[in-house]
């Protein structure tokens, strides 16, 4: 596997490509010259439009949940979009926390921030905002928000206990999040695990799911929940990019499940601070 940083750059370099299509383009993207059905990032996705606020033009068929239907957003919440790519899931938080409310949505890809602000200025949001940053180090101030949600993006994460220790100091006492993400259930082929596509696509860098429950519990956080969770199933000429036909048929042997969850988790109420430890 790469290095942290070449990671980040390899996930910047993808989605910045991403940016600059649309949802149609990036659905009918080919991973391989021979071609196939579907790029691994957008088999995950749902459909995002009959929901209330939602704006095609921030609709890149991202995504791997609807983690707004979980969140328990109430009108006037501050909420925090933790790789908010175009501003899809922004702009559906904004329909429900209304004028009064505050959307941030922050993004290591320029070019994601770029369309997301010019998405806000066409439909005239004062009061949804886009920031570039990294999630293991949010640039946001500690107990900002009632609500953080994330939407298939944790996976592509390096450091994924620093990125909960960040949700958890951003997140005021009391305040929960809503977050869809991938995990996985046995093992993946050696080969999917270090093909760089295979992490941009949310694949080769997801967790097992027992790990990551337990490190959002090592965060702090409390009363965890999976609210949803669904089987992914990455077609065939898909893997036969990166899996021989020996392997393939090994991989259906051996049984590892991808699947898609969406969690929900609270900072208890006396937790003020920037992690589990740092009051004590």
């Amino acid at each position: 596997m790469e290095t942290p940083e070449k990671l980040k750059q390899l996930v910047r370099e993808k989605y910045s490509q991403i940016a600059l299509q649309n949802k149609e383009q990036n659905q009918s993207s080919c991973c391989g010259a021979g071609g196939c059905s579907e790029e691994v990032y957008n088999i995950m996705s749902e459909d995002y439009s009959q929901l209330k606020g939602y704006n095609a033009d921030a609709d890149l068929g991202l995504g791997c949940g609807v983690p707004t239907e979980f969140a328990g957003l109430k009108a006037g919440d501050t909420v925090i979009d933790l790789g908010s790519g175009a501003g899809n899931d922004c702009f559906v938080v904004r329909s429900v926390v209304g004028e009064k409310g505050k959307v941030l949505g922050v993004d290591m890809t320029e070019a994601m921030i770029e369309k997301a602000r010019a998405n806000a200025e066409k439909l005239g949001f004062n009061n949804v905002e886009f920031r570039l940053g990294e999630i293991e180090k949010l640039p946001v101030t500690a107990n900002k928000a009632d609500v953080v949600i994330s939407n298939c993006v944790l996976n592509l994460v390096p450091d994924k206990r620093q990125a909960f220790v960040e949700i958890f100091r951003v997140l005021k006492p009391g305040g929960h999040f809503s977050i869809s993400d991938v995990v996985l259930e046995g093992t993946l082929p050696q080969s999917l695990k270090e093909a760089s596509e295979m992490y941009a696509g949310c694949v080769a860098g997801a967790l097992q799911k027992k790990e990551y429950l337990d490190i959002i519990g090592e965060a702090g956080f409390k009363n965890i929940q999976i609210r949803k969770q669904k089987n992914i199933v990455i077609p065939d000429d898909i893997l036969r990019a990166y899996l021989n036909p020996e392997e393939l048929i090994e991989n259906k042997k051996n049984g590892a499940g991808i699947f898609s969850l969406t969690v929900y988790a609270e900072k208890p109420l006396d937790k003020a601070c920037c992690g589990p430890d740092c009051c004590n």
